[in-house]
C-alpha cells in the first residue's frame, strides 16, 4: 500500500486540483474493497465450515443407516460421493471396501476407486494393494476399459524384476476378456502393439552397429511377437478393421496371403455383425431386445468365445434382470461346462440379483454338478436363505433344491450315516424355518399342500423302509388343513399302498370319505374298487354303507344352498322384470302422448322401404356419382330380401353396365334344385369376402376328398361372394372326408364345414351333437393363457396317462377361449390328471381342472317353436340410411345356438345343482348369477 500511494502522489503532481480529490477518494474506495474482501473471505471460511459440519453430519447418519441396513445401495453410493467430495481417503477406502463386498460395482465406481488408489500407492510405494483391487474388479464385469487401465498401470511396473512378464500377462488375459468386443476391443489390441513396439525400440541396435548373435534372436523374437499381434487381430472381426489391416501393410512392406485369407473371413463376418451392432447405437437402454436379437444370431453361428462376449456384453448394461442371467448360465451349464467360467458366473449372477431363488438353485446344482465340496455348497445355501426373497413359495423350492442335494449324498444301503442324520435334521430345521420365518414374514406358509413334509414321507418308506415315521409325517400333513382335499388322501393311499399293507390302505381310504369334501364321489369309487379286490363280505358292505351315507349327505348339502341360491336369483330376476316393465309403460306412455300409433309407423316405414327400393333398382346407374363406380349406396343380399345396408369388409360392387337381371338368373341357374342332391352336399360358411376365385379355391381344398360333381359359390345380386357355399361330391362317402376339414384356416379365417341338411324337411337336425352326461375319462380345463398351443397342452398331460385327444376351445374367429378338453384312455388316468394339474400354474395363469361335464340342453316342446315365433315378431325395416351397423347375424344357421332356458355354460357342475335350478324355475332362462353359482359350487 506504501508504493502504490507513493506513485499515486506522483501522479498529482502533474493534474489539477480536483483530480487529486479524485484519486484521493479511489484510494479510500480501494481500501474499503480490500476491507470488504477480507470479510467476504472470513465469511466463505465460515459458510464452508458450515457446510463441513453438515457433510460430516450427513455422512455419520449414513453409517449409522448403513450399520442398520447393510443391503442399502443408495446408501452407499451416496456417502462415497460425500466421503470423495471431503477428501476422506482413507474413509473412502473403508466405503468402498464394503460396498464390493455386498453388491458387484459398476465401472464407473471401479475405475474412480482405482485412480484414486493409484495416488495412494504412489506415496505408500505399493503396487500390490493396488494389483488386488484390479483383480476384484476384473471379475464383476466385463469391461475393456478397466483391462485396459489395469495393463496401462502395469506398464508403469515393468521396470522392475520381471515386470514386462507381468505386462504381457495382463495383455493376454485382457484379450481373452475382451479382445473380442467387436466396439472396444480395438484398444487393447492396439494397446498391446504399442507396448510391443516400445520393446522394439529397446532391443533395436543404433544405426550402423552390427548386432551380435544374441541381440539377432532378440530383435527377430521381438518382430515375431508384433508380427503375431496384427495376424490375431485382424482375424478377429472388429470395427475399423481397414485401418488395421492398412498399418499393417505398411509396417510388413506387404501382408502373408494367409493372413489375407483369415482378414477376407473376419471381414466378412463382420459385415454380419455390423446390422446388430448398428441396432444397439441407436438404441435406448436397456437394450434388451436388440442384445436378444443378437445373442440368437450369436447361438445360431455356434462360436463359443463370441456366444460369452455378447452375454457379457448384455450383462455388463442389463445387470440387474435375471432373465439375462439365467440364460446365460443355462447356456453355460449345457453347452461350455467349463468350471471355473460357469461358478464365476453363477456367483456374479447371484451377487447381482440376490433376490432371484432360480438363480441360487442354479447356482446349488452348478456347485454339485462341479463336485464342490460340501462346506462351499452349505455356504451357498446359507447365503440364499439371507438374500431376501420376494415370495414365500421361494424359500420352499430353495429348500427342496438344498434338500434334494442332501439326499443325493446319502448311501442308504446303511441302516446310519452321518449324511442320513444331517438329512433328516435338514429336513426338520426346514420345517421349524418355514413356520417361523416364512409364515411371520409373508403371513403365509408358502407351502400349503407340505411338499416338503411328502418328500420327506416318501424318503423314509422308500429308502429307510421306515413306515412308521412317514405315517406321523402324513398325520401332520393332514392336521395342517389339507385332510378335505382328496388329491391328499389319494397320495397317502398311494404311498401305504406300495410300502405299506392293507390295513392302513383301508383305515386310509375311510377316514378319506369320512373327511374329504371336494371330490368325495371319486374318494368313494377308490374305497369300493379297493374292497372290491381286497376285501371281504363285511368289509364291503361297511363300504358300501359308509360312501352311502357320505354321498347322501354331500347332495343334501348341495341341494339345499342350490335352492337357497335360486330363491335369491328368482327374486332379482323379478325385480329386473319389474324395473323394464316399468320403463316400457313410461315409453309407450310417451309415445301415446305424440299422437303416433306403433303399428302405423311400421307401416310408413315399410312403405317408405319399398318405394326407395324400387327405385334403386330402376335408376341405379343413374346413382353413380364423381366417385367412379362406386355407388352411393350400397345393399347386401340375404336369405330373407334385399336391406339397404353397408357393405362387409372386402365386399366388391358391380362394375358399371353391368345388367342386374342376368346376374340373378346366373344365380339362380347355379342353384337349380334338380342339380342338388344334400347327401353328397357340404355346407362352407365364414369365409372372408375377399375370397379370390371361390370355386378354384374350394376345388383346391376338398379335391383330396374325392371326386367333386359341382362347386356353388353363393354371390349377391352385384356379383359379389357371400363368403359361403356348398361343395357336391359324386359320392356320399366324400363326405365325412370333407368334414374333417372342419376348422381349417383359410386366409386368416377358420372355415366352417357342416352337413348339407334341409332343415325345413329335417328340423330335428342338431349340428351340436355331443354327449351331455359326465364324461369320466376326460377332463375339462379352463384358465388357460391364450398363447398356450395344444402340444404344450398335451406335454403338460401326457405324464398323467395315455392321451387320446386335445381340443382347445375358441371363438368363431379362431382366437382362443382360454378353456380345453382333453380325453385320457381311461377314466382312472382322467381322475389323477384332475388331482395333479387342478391349481398348477401355466405361464403365470392358474388354471382349474374338472371331469367333463357338459350341461344338459332341454329341448322345446315343438321342434319348429322357436322358428315360429321368430317369424311371428314383427319385422324392422330400415330405409338405405337405416342404421349404421348391419343387423344381420353371420353366423349360419346351422351353428346358430337356440335361445332358451338352458342357457350356455362351458362345463357342467353337478347333476343336481342343474336339477335343482331347472326345477325351481323352468321357464325362465338362467342369469348371471346362475352361472356364478354353478361355478361356486364347483
Amino acid at each position: 500500500m506504501a508504493s502504490r500511494s507513493a506513485g499515486q502522489t506522483h501522479l498529482t503532481q502533474d493534474m489539477e486540483g480536483d483530480d487529486v480529490g479524485t484519486d484521493e477518494r479511489e484510494m479510500d474506495s480501494e481500501e474499503d474493497g480490500e476491507e470488504a474482501m477480507g470479510e467476504e473471505n472470513s465469511d466463505d471460511e465460515a459458510d464452508s465450515s458450515e457446510d463441513e459440519k453438515e457433510n460430516e453430519a450427513e455422512i455419520q447418519r449414513l453409517e449409522e443407516q448403513l450399520s442398520i441396513n447393510a443391503f442399502d445401495y443408495n446408501c452407499h453410493v451416496d456417502l462415497i460421493k460425500l466421503l470423495k467430495q471431503e477428501g476422506e481417503l482413507l474413509r473412502l477406502r473403508k466405503a468402498r471396501q464394503k460396498m464390493s463386498e455386498l453388491f458387484p460395482l459398476t465401472e464407473e465406481i471401479w475405475l474412480d476407486w482405482l485412480k484414486d488408489e493409484i495416488r495412494l500407492t504412489e506415496e505408500e510405494s505399493n503396487r500390490e494393494k493396488v494389483y488386488e483391487i484390479f483383480e476384484r474388479a476384473v471379475k464383476d464385469y466385463i469391461c475393456p476399459d478397466i483391462w485396459l487401465e489395469y495393463a496401462q498401470y502395469s506398464i508403469g511396473g515393468m521396470a522392475l524384476p520381471g515386470g514386462i512378464d507381468k505386462v504381457r500377462a495382463v495383455f493376454e488375459r485382457g484379450l481373452t476378456a475382451v479382445g473380442l468386443h467387436v466396439t472396444k476391443g480395438q484398444m487393447v489390441w492396439e494397446a498391446y502393439r504399442e507396448f510391443e513396439n516400445v520393446i522394439l525400440t529397446t532391443v533395436q541396435p543404433p544405426p550402423g552397429k552390427i548386432p551380435s548373435h544374441q541381440e539377432q534372436e532378440l530383435l527377430n523374437a521381438q518382430l515375431e511377437r508384433i508380427h503375431t499381434l496384427f495376424r490375431r487381430q485382424l482375424a478377429v472381426p472388429l470395427m475399423d478393421m481397414e485401418a488395421t489391416y492398412a498399418e499393417y501393410e505398411e509396417w510388413a512392406d506387404g501382408v502373408p496371403e494367409t493372413v489375407q485369407l483369415q482378414y477376407k473371413k473376419a471381414l466378412q463376418l463382420m459385415e454380419k455383425c455390423k446390422t446388430f451392432e448398428e441396432a444397439l447405437m441407436v438404441a435406448e437402454p436397456p437394450k434388451l431386445a436388440e442384445y436378444q436379437a443378437y445373442i440368437d444370431y450369436e447361438l445360431k453361428e455356434g462360436d463359443p468365445a463370441r456366444i460369452q462376449m455378447i452375454f457379457e456384453r448384455a450383462l455388463a448394461e442389463n445387470c440387474l434382470v435375471p432373465d439375462m442371467w439365467a440364460k446365460c448360465t443355462t447356456y453355460l451349464d449345457r453347452q461350455l461346462k467349463i468350471k471355473d467360467l460357469v461358478l464365476s458366473t453363477h456367483e456374479r449372477a447371484v451377487r447381482n440379483c440376490p433376490w432371484t431363488m432360480g438363480l441360487w438353485k442354479g447356482y446349488i446344482l452348478a456347485l454339485e454338478r462341479h463336485c464342490a465340496d460340501h462346506q462351499t455348497v452349505l455356504d451357498v445355501f446359507e447365503k440364499a436363505l439371507n438374500a431376501g426373497f420376494i415370495q414365500a413359495t421361494d424359500y420352499v423350492e430353495i429348500w427342496q433344491a438344498y434338500l434334494d442335494y442332501l439326499r443325493r449324498r446319502v448311501d442308504f444301503s446303511k441302516e446310519s450315516s452321518k449324511e442320513l442324520e444331517e438329512l433328516r435334521s435338514t429336513f426338520t430345521r426346514s420345517l421349524d424355518y418355514m413356520k417361523q420365518d416364512v409364515e411371520e414374514r409373508f403371513g403365509e406358509s408358502g407351502d400349503p399342500s407340505c411338499i416338503i413334509m411328502q418328500i420327506w414321507a416318501r424318503i423314509e418308506a422308500l429308502h429307510c423302509k421306515n413306515m412308521q415315521k412317514a405315517r406321523e409325517l402324513w398325520d401332520n400333513i393332514m392336521t395342517k388343513g389339507n385332510a378335505k382335499y382328496a388329491n391328499m388322501w389319494l397320495e397317502y393311499y398311494n404311498l401305504e399302498r406300495s410300502y405299506g399293507d392293507t390295513v392302513h390302505c383301508r383305515k386310509a381310504l375311510h377316514r378319506a370319505v369320512q373327511c374329504t369334501s371336494d371330490y368325495p364321489e371319486h374318494v368313494c369309487e377308490v374305497l369300493l374298487t379297493f374292497e372290491r379286490v381286497e376285501g371281504s363280505l363285511e368289509d364291503w358292505d361297511v363300504a358300501v354303507q359308509k360312501t352311502e351315507t357320505k354321498l347322501n349327505r354331500i347332495n343334501e348339502q348341495r341341494a339345499k344352498v342350490a335352492e337357497k341360491e335360486a330363491n335369491i336369483a328368482r327374486q332379482e330376476e323379478e325385480r329386473t322384470q319389474q324395473r323394464r316393465k316399468t320403463k316400457a309403460d313410461k315409453k309407450a306412455q310417451k309415445k301415446i302422448q305424440k299422437g303416433i300409433c306403433v303399428g302405423e309407423k311400421r307401416k310408413a316405414e315399410q312403405d317408405d322401404y319399398a318405394i326407395e327400393w324400387k327405385e334403386d333398382l330402376e335408376q341405379g346407374p343413374k346413382r353413380h356419382k364423381g366417385n367412379g363406380d362406386q355407388m352411393s349406396e350400397e345393399f347386401m343380399e340375404t336369405e330373407t330380401g334385399l336391406f339397404g345396408k353397408t357393405a362387409p369388409p372386402g365386399f366388391k360392387p358391380v362394375p358399371r353396365g353391368t345388367n342386374l337381371d342376368s346376374t340373378v338368373s346366373m344365380a339362380q341357374r347355379e342353384n337349380q334344385p334338380e342339380l342338388r342332391n344334400d347327401n353328397c352336399s357340404i355346407f362352407i360358411s365364414n369365409l372372408v369376402y375377399t375370397l379370390e376365385e371361390p370355386e378354384t379355391k374350394l376345388r383346391t381344398l376338398f379335391d383330396s376328398c374325392g371326386p367333386i360333381k359341382q362347386i356353388r359359390p353363393v354371390f349377391n345380386i352385384k356379383g359379389g361372394f357371400k363368403g359361403y357355399g356348398y361343395v357336391q361330391f359324386e359320392s356320399q362317402v366324400s363326405v365325412p372326408e370333407a368334414l374333417k376339414l372342419d376348422r381349417r384356416e383359410v386366409e386368416g379365417r377358420p372355415m366352417f364345414v357342416s352337413p348339407c341338411v334341409d332343415k325345413s324337411k329335417n328340423p330335428d337336425f342338431k349340428v351340436f351333437k355331443y354327449n351331455t352326461s359326465m364324461e369320466k375319462h376326460k377332463i375339462f380345463i379352463s384358465g388357460l393363457p391364450f398363447s398356450c398351443t395344444k402340444e404344450q397342452l398335451e406335454e403338460i398331460c401326457q405324464s398323467h396317462g395315455s392321451i387320446k385327444e386335445v381340443r382347445l376351445v375358441t371363438y368363431r374367429s379362431g382366437k382362443p377361449k382360454g378353456l380345453a378338453y382333453v380325453e385320457f384312455a381311461n377314466e382312472s388316468q382322467a381322475s389323477q390328471a384332475v388331482l395333479k394339474l387342478d391349481g398348477m400354474e401355466v405361464e403365470g395363469n392358474r388354471i382349474s381342472v374338472a371331469i367333463s361335464n357338459p350341461p344338459r340342453r332341454n329341448t322345446v316342446d315343438k321342434p319348429s317353436s322357436s322358428r315360429q315365433s321368430t317369424d311371428m315378431m314383427p319385422r324392422q325395416f330400415h330405409g338405405s340410411r337405416g342404421k349404421g351397423r348391419t343387423q344381420l347375424s353371420l353366423l349360419p344357421r346351422s351353428l346358430n345356438r337356440q335361445s332358451g332356458s338352458e342357457s350356455k355354460v362351458e362345463n357342467g357342475t353337478s347333476t343336481q345343482s342343474v336339477a335343482a335350478t331347472n326345477t325351481a324355475n323352468d321357464t325362465k332362462p338362467l342369469s348371471n348369477a346362475d352361472f356364478a353359482r354353478m361355478l361356486l359350487n364347483k
